[in-house]
């Protein structure tokens, strides 16, 4: 199995195998190579093939091979989160039998479990939230996807750009805004933000460059609804973009969009996209959606506070970026680039303050990380900057004289950089993965865990170069009875065998706290892992992870 978010690369990769594998450059020891979507398994869900008459069905030339039992063979299933297949394994009959016809979802749980085919290999891609669909003791191996680096991140823009200035310029506006400098490890959203720069720099207004995901994709919205224009309307670069027509195409995406995103689908299909009207010859009425009903019959402001209190209250998160988006929509400069898409009431103007205030209070009330980290983003959005003019005043007047502060809402960390300068971090709301820390940052994170005032349970400084130095200054925290940390995720910090003996002796000094640990694309060589090894043999300790 292989994760990874959302536009991350995880099909590329899969059809990157399938094609070294066609063209002889690797893996030639695999006799057959069958890659399915689970977007086009969905179409079949309601029709019966056997194992043999599937493989038929999408690969018409091995329709002379009927036995596939004695040969190498590798079937790739390609988007999980994308399933909208039952995959009941405890209740499904149990198949040996390749040639007898059943349901598609039969098929693939018996595939997984290895009773159709059990020498057959399987690789699935998926999103993270949808990996615990396939019970672990099916799963052989797991792989993730992690995206950019920051080099990688500054070598796209480099490349993608004709000119070096052009590259200079949108590489040193995404690293001064977070959440677009966080976005960019996933090359899709790389693509977009140089579509969206390389049409900004062509213009001669001199608009400023987006600042967060909201202007940012209203960008790309406007640059794709021209180009759509353009290439399809046989419309000219000059012509309005906002025509009647392509309002109403857009509102018609959105009503879709939101309708699906409630039933948790993460795909359309031509019946989803006849249920709100588009490509659809006869002119009826949408149908309104419960979250647009509450829009009409409450004011401006409740609309707001229920579409907080709806993604607080999702179990997965799967709300966030709607309600980030939402509220992005709601300043007046992101409206008017909307052309009219989304109007302007008197309200309006003072929706924005009252909904900053209610996150505010949410955020009071000791939400988990993850709905914490959501809420700031969603401050951000509406550009309301209290929160950490708050902090700044506290760190001018010196009430934060010490390495760290924590509020009821969030904890901070002042973390000394190479170049003397102190880089002020959000430690609850922010993970420090590839924020280029070095063993000198260490010491303050080891103050702050070890501080009696901390409550931060999940640190991930994966990506940092910390070598073993820095790791053993962690490890003075790590000792501390203070400390309470849960998680601690160290992957690639450039550890050896030296910093994993540290570790393995800091927690056997404090051995009461740490649940997981990921140590992952280090090199502990054969003395690190024996350290590390013992730490698992120890009944006195509580960790279930150990990477």
């Amino acid at each position: 199995m292989t994760t990874g978010v959302a536009g991350i690369g995880k099909t590329v990769l899969t059809q990157k195998f399938t094609l070294d594998w066609a063209e002889d450059q690797t893996n030639q020891d695999i006799q057959f190579t069958f890659p399915f979507t689970f977007r086009e398994l969905n179409l079949l869900k309601d029709q019966q093939f056997s194992l043999v008459e599937l493989v038929h069905h999408f690969f018409s030339e091995t329709r002379g091979i009927l036995k596939f039992e004695e040969l190498k063979v590798v079937f790739i299933f390609d988007g999980l989160d994308e399933s909208r297949l039952p995959l009941d394994f405890h209740n499904n009959e149990i198949l040996t039998d390749v040639t007898k016809s059943t349901s598609v979802d039969v098929l693939l749980t018996n595939l997984i479990s290895g009773n159709l085919l059990p020498k057959a290999h399987l690789w699935i891609t998926t999103r993270p939230a949808a990996a615990n669909k396939i019970p672990p003791e099916f799963i052989g191996m797991r792989t993730e996807i992690r995206g950019f680096t920051n080099p990688q991140k500054d070598n796209y823009f480099t490349k993608r750009f004709r000119y070096k200035k052009e590259a200079r310029i949108v590489i040193s506006h995404i690293k001064k805004s977070r959440s677009l400098h966080i976005m960019c490890h996933i090359p899709i959203f790389c693509w977009i933000t140089a579509t969206v720069v390389e049409d900004m720099l062509n213009k001669s207004d001199e608009e400023q460059l987006p600042k967060t995901l909201t202007e940012m994709y209203i960008h790309f919205l406007v640059v794709q609804t021209k180009l759509k224009g353009i290439k399809y309307d046989g419309g000219a670069e000059t012509d309005s973009h906002w025509s009647a027509e392509n309002q109403k195409m857009i509102e018609s995406l959105g009503k879709l969009a939101f309708d699906q995103l409630q039933k948790r689908n993460l795909i359309f299909y031509e019946s989803d996209l006849a249920e709100c009207g588009i490509n659809l010859l006869a002119k009826e009425e949408m149908k309104s959606k419960d979250f647009e009903t509450r829009r009409h019959e409450s004011s401006e402001i409740e609309m707001y506070k229920s579409a907080v209190d709806m993604a607080l209250e999702s179990p997965d998160g799967h709300l966030d970026l709607f309600l980030r988006f939402l509220l992005g929509l709601s300043l007046e400069t992101n409206r008017c680039r909307l052309g009219g898409l989304v109007r302007q009431t008197e309200e309006s103007l003072t929706a924005n303050t009252h909904t900053a205030q209610y996150i505010r209070e949410k955020m009071n009330n000791h939400l988990c990380v993850e709905k914490s980290i959501n809420l700031f983003h969603c401050l951000s959005e509406l550009n309301d900057q209290s929160l950490m003019e708050e902090i700044q005043q506290s760190l001018r007047t010196g009430s934060l004289s010490q390495s760290y502060v924590s509020t009821g809402v969030v904890s901070f960390i002042k973390v000394p950089n190479n170049d003397n300068t102190i880089t002020l971090y959000y430690l609850c709301l922010f993970r420090l993965s590839g924020c280029n820390l070095s063993e000198r940052s260490c010491e303050a994170l080891s103050s702050f865990i070890s501080s009696t005032t901390s409550s931060l349970r999940d640190l991930d400084l994966s990506n940092n170069d910390l070598t073993d130095s820095g790791v053993k200054l962690l490890c003075e925290g790590l000792m501390s009875p203070n400390c309470e940390l849960k998680i601690l995720r160290l992957s690639g910090c450039l550890i050896t065998e030296e910093g994993c003996a540290a570790l393995a002796s800091a927690l056997t000094v404090n051995s009461s706290h740490l649940t997981e640990l990921d140590l992952s694309y280090n090199n502990p060589g054969e003395a690190g892992m024996k350290s590390l090894a013992a730490i698992l043999k120890n009944p006195s300790f509580k960790l279930d992870s150990l990477r």
